[in-house]
């Protein structure tokens, strides 16, 4: 049976988070406009398509993809909840990683993880690169939503991606019980699809994240997404790929892996 890794990740002062000069400002890049009445929904097939054609035609491996997946999960997510703003323990962070490629970028993205009772030699890979670390790990997800608010500061869920389909396995339906019963507290932030949701339909009884990451393209479920910030990810769909399928996208600014979206105010009809 495949298994669920909750892992927990603690930012210190001696990682790579915290700059010397951190404080010095930044100067201020021009970005292109972008018309985001014209930004770009997938759906689930079209998202799987799209997904086939980087390993086949463009010659990416899985684990290239999800090096960049993860890690632009990780820049959007440190842009969001800066550690130096998280007061508990050590700006502690729960990251649940389900068993599929959506796992895998929450490996990537904290690579402070375990995944537990993997076959898979990819994920056992990255499991090494975090248990090298020597970064503490739970097997279990923690049962009483008091312990998650005491301990935690965020909550990543990337339990499931797009090629999710309802209903959730009873395996994993306690955790997205978890989730939901601690989301008014901890804010959460869904890698590429808030677990649970259908994938074109969304899920308005389901979790509702305060971030999102899309990767790739946003998927049509975000057109339902009523948090506070969400970012496109990856940086990595060849031009030639965006024109095939008409894929309309905002500019990365500068060398960023992130460009954040503007949220449109919520309407009834979610366009296609």
């Amino acid at each position: 049976m495949e298994k669920i890794s909750v892992s927990r990740l603690s930012f210190r002062r001696k990682g790579s988070w915290r700059h010397k000069d951190r404080e010095r400002k930044e100067p201020v890049e021009e970005v292109e406009e972008f018309d985001y009445s014209l930004l770009s929904y997938v759906g689930q097939e079209e998202a799987q398509q799209i997904d086939q054609e980087l390993f086949n035609e463009y010659q990416f491996s899985v684990d290239q993809l999800m090096e960049l997946a993860g890690y632009s999960c990780a820049v959007a997510i440190a842009r969001c909840y800066p550690p130096e703003t998280l007061k508990k323990d050590h700006a502690a962070v729960l990251v649940c990683c389900g068993p599929g490629n959506n796992g895998g970028d929450g490996l990537v993205c904290a690579r402070h993880l375990k995944l537990f009772q993997s076959n898979k030699p990819l994920f056992k890979a990255l499991a090494l690169q975090c248990e090298r670390l020597d970064i503490p790990s739970l097997s279990f997800f923690p049962t009483e939503p008091l312990c998650i608010v005491d301990s935690f500061n965020l909550v990543v869920d990337a339990l499931f991606g797009f090629s999710f389909k309802p209903p959730v396995r009873p395996e994993f339906q306690s955790v997205l019980e978890g989730i939901l019963a601690v989301q008014e507290d901890v804010p959460v932030c869904s890698i590429d699809i808030p677990s649970g949701w259908d994938v074109e339909e969304g899920n308005s009884e389901g979790i509702q994240p305060d971030l999102l990451i899309s990767l790739t393209a946003p998927k049509k479920c975000a057109q339902h997404f009523k948090g506070r910030r969400h970012f496109l990810g990856g940086r990595f769909v060849p031009p030639g790929l965006e024109q095939k399928y008409n894929l309309q996208l905002p500019p990365y600014p500068g060398t960023d892996p992130v460009v954040e979206l503007k949220i449109p105010e919520q309407s009834s009809t979610p366009r296609d």
